[in-house]
Formats: structure tokens, sequence, C-alpha cells
């Protein structure tokens, strides 16, 4: 359960760089967004090969959400281990060579301070089916006994085999190596922090308290609900307790603020306006728990409310009465806003059996009679009790893990004899019926009880929305059927409760501030509370009656509270009410598929996060004990962890309903009883046994399975045009670098050609004086030839290019009479130079182009010397 394998592509190559930047990657401990996923190769990424088309199981991925706590080194364990525990985690037991028996898997299974955790020893990565929580761990069994299995027959040295059976319908065996103490190391350590004696023992605690930013208090965000329901905006004060809220029909009322009014309500109640908190003191006496009646939702248009509490102290006899109860319970029904419309009635809803009310009447508690309060109606549900519920899930897991692609014992479809688990029936192949109809009746109980949830649910709900009718609910201590019916009708009136804000506030109020027993349900540690009551009853397994429980003290005062921690809760207190109400829910998205902005994978994940009790929102039995715990403060927000997950996948994530309209249901929903069959929550219950049979069938999940390969194929589109882009760049930058060096080469041919012109103009204006001439270019160096030297210097232009420093040189050199041909420019010698006669030079033994200086009435062409610098070195004395 802590490598979601339903997003990872196995092995996946690595993106060549550069990657584009709205790419982002995955790291350990950083995640896309809150995400340190492991690497695709240390993931569990597909079913081996001995379950071919099994699928992979669907779990949340706990290492997907970032943690800013640095890393712990852990000490034993080897650094393969290390990468996939979570911040704070420690091994307290490891057991190597373990094969997990439901997919025949070998691998390292260990004990930590949060789960037992199960890494495959071939492919190196989590396996979800054998990793799960500890506080997710219901039963232990080391005494198994399976049927002959090829791969565990040897005889002479037999495996030793530990079931775990979870409270999210996971059954999982483990074989060990013979003659070792790794069973027994493994099997002492999940006895011992399964249940942990104290509460601050739980993973949840482990954490730093600065590191925890909690966005708001818990009574802030109930206040904040309250002003919504009044349609009114919440003020900016420092302290809740502040706060005043009266309209025509109700108020706020602070008389909780301290618990002495009820320890499990929250400390801020809307009650009716005409009631006084000193009427609601003594109603509180009435009623089992002090847990009297107070609205949790109201219809500020019509006035209609939907109350609840626990039930009334009426004794054996049902003759017992409270003025102050009367009045409160009649005050609820408030005046119609139109005068000539009947009066508003009041239905009193007992959500349990009514023989189950008859017996707690000899216990002190009842039910109501409608004589005593007017223009009410007394109706009974015939919900069955915790006790019940627990019984039928456990059937219903049995049956699943026996029948199931995967089972416990190895083999599909086979029913295994583990403990007290009796033989139900044989395979579907074996010719025998027997299995059929004992799933027939153990899947229709079950479905049966979420059936009556329901139809119970969907009645109040249209009392309220079409009779405007009030309504108020209980069950025997008002914190598990009554939390169940509330929530549910809530859900079914209020559109705001069916998006992620609203589902977040119809928890937080009914579920979590009306004390709701979390700690008992779940089997885990929880604060105590010192003092008691003459009231005090006890829970009977068979009337689901009065509470026992020792760490809730219902019926008594506060007392005085202390900061031990004990064990409050047994087994025979755990019971799945709130999978219960989850799994009402799917139903309804089932019927409304587009009227909830939440997915069915949400309801899921948000399961496993509340077994988990890595989070604080859930621990502990009621607002005041989490307070006193300081499990607000010290521990992580689950809400926070959730909201991160749905930003890792942005509009796409899993948790959003494609299908969801708000425009369409943007009102109540009214379901028709003929469309309230339920069916079995494949998301849920077949996960671990049928994973790709749970995921098959739903349009949700196939539509999030074709928007994932979409999102790839979207993803590989977004790299490919951004490589598209980036080639693009990059050939307009090469174009353009192109395009300077074809200016560059036309610059410079300019300049050649312009170059040779000036040189051919030179060579001619020398050669026609009897010289030759050669061109040469130097760079920073003297020509110390003995030849005369003349520098030509140009105009810096836009067609100087070349170095700075560079000089072209020009060296002349003087030719012999002997060598002088009789070309024109030795007639133009002859006739010009004043030293020569018919007889010849008057110099001959001077050539003179050496002594051209001497030329005192030469007549040249002076245009060509004007490019020439003559130094006044080349002048000799006279």
């Amino acid at each position: 359960m802590w490598a979601s394998s339903r997003h990872v592509q196995p092995n996946k190559a690595r993106r060549p760089d550069p990657k584009p930047p709205d790419v982002r990657t995955r790291q350990r401990g950083k995640p896309t967004s809150p995400s340190t996923a492991l690497p695709a190769s240390r993931r569990d990424t597909e079913p081996p090969p001995e379950m071919d088309g099994s699928g992979s199981w669907d779990a949340i991925d706990w290492n997907q959400i970032e943690d800013p706590r640095p890393r712990r080194s852990v000490q034993g364990v080897d650094e393969t281990m290390e990468e996939f525990l979570l911040e704070d985690e420690e091994v307290f037991a490891q057991g190597h060579g373990v094969v997990l028996l439901n997919i025949d898997e070998a691998g390292t299974l260990s004990v930590t301070n949060f789960r037992l955790l199960f890494v495959s020893q071939a492919r190196k990565c989590v396996i979800e089916l054998g990793t799960i929580p500890l506080t997710t761990i219901e039963k232990l069994n080391d005494d198994v006994k399976l049927q002959q299995l090829p791969h565990l027959s040897d005889k002479k040295h037999p495996r030793e085999l530990l079931q775990v059976i979870g409270k999210d319908m996971r059954v999982i065996v483990f074989a060990f190596r013979p003659k070792t103490k790794q069973k027994n190391e493994v099997f002492d350590a999940l006895r011992r922090y399964t249940k942990p004696a104290n509460l601050w023992d739980l993973y949840a605690f482990s954490c730093d308290p600065t590191t925890i930013k909690n966005d708001s208090d818990p009574k802030w965000r109930l206040l904040r609900e309250y002003f919504r329901l009044f349609r009114k905006s919440l003020p900016q004060l420092q302290e809740p307790g502040e706060v005043s809220l009266p309209n025509d029909w109700w108020r706020l009322t602070r008389v909780n603020s301290s618990y002495s009014l009820c320890s499990t309500y929250p400390s801020i109640l809307i009650v009716p306006r005409s009631v006084s908190d000193e009427d609601l003191f003594q109603a509180s006496t009435f009623r089992s728990g002090k847990r009297l009646p107070v609205i949790s939702w109201c219809d500020p248009g019509t006035g209609a409310v939907l109350a609840r509490s626990s039930q009334p102290l009426v004794g054996l006899m049902m003759n017992f009465r409270n003025n102050a109860d009367e009045k409160l319970v009649c005050a609820l029904s408030t005046k119609t806003m139109d005068i000539n419309r009947s009066p508003r009635k009041l239905y009193i809803i007992d959500a349990r059996p009514r023989a189950n009310a008859l017996a707690n009447g000899a216990k002190g508690g009842g039910s109501e009679s409608s004589s005593n309060y007017p223009r009410s109606e007394v109706l009974f549900l015939g919900i069955q009790n915790i006790h019940t519920m627990r019984d039928s899930l456990s059937r219903l897991r049995d049956y699943v893990d026996a029948h199931g692609t995967i089972s416990s014992n190895g083999t599909p479809s086979a029913v295994s004899v583990v403990g007290d688990r009796r033989n139900r029936g044989s395979t579907w192949g074996g010719g025998n019926l027997n299995s059929m109809t004992s799933f027939s009746s153990t899947l229709g109980e079950w479905l049966n009880h979420i059936q009556n949830i329901l139809v119970g649910a969907s009645w109040v709900a249209a009392q309220i929305a079409i009779e405007s009718a009030s309504v108020l609910v209980h069950c025997s201590d008002g914190w598990d059927r009554t939390t169940q019916l509330v929530a549910l009708a809530c859900l079914l009136l209020d559109p705001y409760y069916r998006t992620f804000g609203g589902f977040q506030a119809l928890v937080e109020k009914d579920w979590l501030a009306f004390g709701h027993p979390f700690a008992e349900r779940m089997g885990i540690p929880t604060v105590a509370e010192n003092g008691g009551s003459q009231y005090e009853l006890l829970r009977q397994p068979s009337l689901g009656n009065l509470s026992s429980s020792p760490s809730r003290n219902s019926l008594g005062p506060s007392g005085s509270s202390s900061n031990t921690s004990v064990q409050s809760q047994t087994s025979n207190n755990s019971s799945p009410i709130l999978l219960q109400w989850l799994d009402c829910i799917s139903q309804l998205l089932r019927l409304y598929p587009s009227a909830f902005q939440f997915s069915s994978k949400f309801l899921v994940d948000f399961m496993d996060c509340v077994l988990s009790c890595r989070f604080g929102n859930f621990l502990c039995n009621s607002e005041r004990e989490r307070e006193q715990s300081g499990a607000t403060n010290s521990c992580r927000c689950m809400w926070s962890y959730l909201a991160d997950l749905r930003a890792s996948g942005g509009n796409f994530h899993e948790h959003y309903n494609p299908f969801y309209d708000p425009v369409k249901h943007n009102g109540p929903l009214v379901p028709p009883a003929a469309a309230l069959a339920p069916t079995l929550w494949p998301q849920f219950y077949l996960r671990w046994t049928c994973p790709s049979e749970s995921q098959g069938g739903d349009l949700e999940s196939q539509w999030h399975a074709m928007n994932k390969k979409y999102a790839e194929a979207m993803k590989a589109k977004d790299i490919a045009e951004w490589r598209a882009k980036d080639i693009k760049t990059k050939m307009e930058s090469m174009k353009q670098d192109l395009q300077r060096e074809r200016r560059s080469s036309s610059t410079a041919l300019a300049m050649a050609q312009s170059a040779q012109r000036e040189n051919a103009a030179i060579k001619k204006a020398i050669e026609s004086i009897g010289c030759t001439i050669k061109f040469s270019v130097t760079e920073n160096q003297v020509d110390e030839t003995e030849v005369l030297s003349y520098s030509v210097r140009r105009d810096s232009d836009a067609r100087a290019q070349q170095d700075e420093n560079a000089d072209y040189s020009v060296s002349i050199s003087a030719i012999e009479d002997s060598l002088v041909s009789e070309t024109p420019g030795d007639h133009f010698c002859e006739s010009l130079c004043p030293f020569r006669t018919r007889e010849g030079c008057r110099w001959p033994d001077a050539p003179c182009a050496q002594l051209g200086s001497q030329f005192v009435g030469l007549k040249a062409n002076f245009d060509a010397f004007d490019r020439l610098s003559i130094q006044d070195c080349y002048f000799g004395p006279e």
C-alpha cells in the first residue's frame, strides 16, 4: 500500500537533456508537487509472472509527498532498505527470504514504527499487498494451517507461517525460513507495536512539532462552517469564543467551551434561540452521555433543521420525562414562514431496531414517546449495532479472500482453513454450489446493512427537502449510527458537501467535532478521563445499548483529566462504521456520477489515511481528547496531505471526478427507494484479491486509465514540440550566423577587389619609372632587406576588417641599365633625366633607380607617387 503502481512505468528510460522547462521529474524526496515517489525500478509496478492478468493493487503512495524534515540514518539497516523508509521511520525487526504466499514472491519483511514493510527480493521494490500500516492490522495468527501446496510440500523442512488480517479487507500470509528466529522476532514486534500502550507511541507523533504548519484550528474551521450554514461571512476575530451569530430561529452558544456541558460535543453549538443555556444543562441530564439535542444542519430559507442527540433516559417503563428536554426538542420545530401552511412537523428517528430500543430501557435508556413531543412522530430504522457490523464485514472478508484471484493460501479460488476459519464450501469448479449459496448469504447480509443506512438517510433528507420538516436523529449513544445518518443526509441535502472542501467540513463537523470514537472503533490508545456517574450504562453485544468505554465515561461529568495514556479499546468495540458511510457514498456516486467533485478513488485513499493513523486528525475519541493529547499541533494534517496529493496531478488527478457537473446537481438529491439497491464496492473490497476486476467495470476507472494514456501522449507531444521548437530556434540562430558570415565574406571580397585595384595602380605607377614592385603583408615585423621599402597606409573604413597592426609594405628595386628593356619607361627616363647625354648616362656607375632621390628635375606621374610614403632617410647628404 505504499507504492502506487497504477501510475508508474517500469524501468522507464531517462529523458535525454535538455529537459523541457514545463516537464517536472520525480526524485526521491522531491516530488512533482509534494511527491517523493521512489524510482520506477524500485516500485511495485506490475505483478509477478505468476499473476498474469491480475492487475496491480490500488493503494495510496505514502512516499509521494515530500516531508521537509531531514532524513535520519537508521542503524542496523542496510542502505538498500533505507531508501524505502519514510522520514523518522525506524526498523524494529526484520526477516530475510520471507515468501508472501498470496503471490508466491520472496523478499525482506520489516517491522517499523509505522508499518509492516515487504520489499521484493527480485524486483527491489515495495510490494503493496504485503505492506500494511501497523494500526490497519486487526488480527495476527501464527497458528496457520493451509492446504498442501506444491511450493510448500517440503515435509522435512516446512516453512513457518504468519497470517496478518487487515481492517482494509486484506488477508496476507508470510512463510518464513524454518529453524530460524525470524518469525518469532517479527511476530513479537508486531504484537508489541500494533497495540501500543501509549498514544504518543504512534508514528504520527514521531515528527518534529516545529515543522507542523497547520492552516487553521479545527475550531475555526467548524465556526466557518456554522457561518456558512447561516449564510454569513466569518469575521476576523482572535478567539472562536468571541463569536455571536443569532438569527430569528437559532443562535451559537459557548456554554460548552470548557466541555462541562458534554465532554464529547464540540465547544460551540447551534441551538434554538428560545432555549437558554440553563435549559441546555437541564436537558443534558436526560440524555445518554449528556449528548442533548443540538442542530447539525439548518436551512435559513425554510427554517427546517437536522438535529442529533443520544437516546433519552426514559427508564424501563418509559415514564421518565424532562421539561427542559421537551422544550428543546419542540423548539427544533420552528414556525413555518407561510402562515397559511400547517405547523412544521418534527420527526424523531431512532436508528436502532425497536426491540433494541426497548431492551435499552432495562438499562435506563429507551426511546421517546410522541405524546410528550407535540406534532412529532417517532420512527425506527432497524440498523444493527457495531458488533453485528463487525462480524458481517469479517465474514465478507474471509469469503472474498478465499474466492479471489489472489488468495492468502497461494491458490486462487480455493477455500483456506486458517485458525478458526471454517471451510465454507468447495471451489467454484468442484461441482458444489454451497460456496455460491454462502457467498450470496454473506454478501446479502453486508449489502442489507448498507441499504438500511442508505434508505434511512434518504428518507431523512426527503422530509427536510420536500416537506420542510425538522428531523431529530439518535441511536443509543449518538456517535455511530446517528453520525452515519446525519452526515449522509447532509451530503444529500447540501451540494457544498459534495465538493472537496465541503467533504472536509462535513467530516470535521459530524464525525470529529461531535465525537465519533475513532480510537475505540480502530483499536488505538487515547487519553484517559477520570470521573464517573451513577448513570454509567454498559454496552451489550446483542443489544447495542449504552456506552461502557472506560475512556469516555459518557454519562458522568467531565471531571479532571490526566495526561496518562491508556488502551481505550479492545477488539469488542472495533467496528467499520466509517467504512459503511463511505460505502454509502460510493453507492450514491454510482447513482449520480456527475453530482460529486471527488471520485471513488478519493474515498478509498481517505479510508486508508484514517486507518493508517499517520495523521493527527482522527486520533482520540473527541475534540476534547485531541486538545488534551496535542494531536492537532503535534501531528501532520491529513487534509493538507490529500490536497498536496491532488495538486501533484492537477485537474486530471484520479481523486477528481471527471463527470462532475455542479450546475446539473445544484440542489438536494432525493433518490427514489427503488434505486437504493446497493452493490459491492469493488474498488475497496476487491482491490487485494481481484485487482483487475476491482477496476475493470468502473466507468470512472476506465476514464482515468484512458486519461492516463492521453496525459502520457500529451506529455510526449509537449516534449516533441519543445524539441522541435528548440531545433527551430537553433536553426534560426545558425541562419543568422550564416548571414553574418555572408556579409563578412562580401565585405572581405569587396576589400580584396579594392586592394587589387590599388595594387594594380601602384604597380603601374612604379613600373612607369622603370622599377619592379613586390607587395607583402607583415605583422609588426621590420623588413631588414637591403632594398628600399616604402610603407603604404590605407584609410580605415568599413572595408578594413584585418588586424590594425598589419601594414602593407612595398619593396622597390632598381634595374640595371643592361636589364632595362626598351620600354616606354626607359624612353620616359631618357627624355626627362637631366644627367643623361647622347653618349649615355653621366653616372653610369650609379643606377638611377636606386638614386631616384637625385632626380631633381624629374617629370613623372606624381599621382602614382602620392600613394607612396618616402622616408627622409633615403636621401643622402649633398
